[in-house]
This record gives C-alpha cells, sequence and structure tokens, in this order.
C-alpha cells in the first residue's frame, strides 16, 4: 500500500501501487453488487463524491464499500474539504487486466 496525503487537508488514504493490485482481490470487490453500482456509476459520471448515490444500505455501509473499492485498487479516492472524491482506476486496471474492466462495465446491468 503506498499512503497518499492530501496537501490541503493533511488526511492520507491507503491505496495499492499499480503493481501491488490483485486480480483476487478486485474481482472479489466487483462481485458486491453494492460495490458494482458504484464503479458503474463511477464509469458513467466520472469522478463522483461519496454520499451523492442513492444506496439502499447505512452510511457506514457505504463507507466500508468505498474503502474495499480503495484498498483493492479498484478506485482511487481523493480529499476535497470534507467530502472524498472517486475516480475509476481504469488505467491502471486496463494494464494489469486487460479486458476485465471493459467486460464488467459492458455486461447487462438489472
Amino acid at each position: 500500500m503506498t499512503t497518499v496525503a492530501n496537501p490541503d487537508t493533511g488526511r492520507a488514504l491507503d491505496h495499492p501501487a499499480r503493481e501491488q493490485i490483485r486480480v483476487e482481490a478486485v474481482l472479489q470487490a466487483l462481485a458486491d453488487p453494492i460495490r458494482l453500482r458504484i464503479v458503474r456509476e463511477i464509469a458513467d459520471r466520472g469522478e463522483l463524491p461519496c454520499g451523492v448515490l442513492d444506496l439502499p444500505v447505512s452510511k457506514s455501509t457505504c463507507t466500508h464499500h468505498y474503502r474495499v473499492l480503495r484498498e483493492s485498487g479498484v478506485i482511487h479516492q481523493r480529499c476535497v474539504g470534507t467530502s472524498r472524491m472517486n475516480t475509476l482506476r481504469k488505467e491502471d486496471l486496463d494494464a494489469l487486466f486487460p479486458g476485465l474492466m471493459d467486460g464488467v462495465l459492458a455486461a447487462p446491468r438489472d
């Protein structure tokens, strides 16, 4: 894990470096329907703050889902004021696992 400190807030978040991302962790993170929905929304809309999506879970559970996605290497989070902005690490994932995210994002949605 690499820790990235936000120069504005000083808050640090752990993100795996590209070479530390493992397919097992990515697949496990994407296997949960809530996390898959989060990833699809970020892919569709671009950078999103936590809390903007209307998810059928509590705030603490939502925080857990974002943490799993960040620690598995699926998303990157950065602190902006009191918010965490989320982006998909598609470039890193495509370099490591060609076609995986394209297939995940193209799969039929419920």
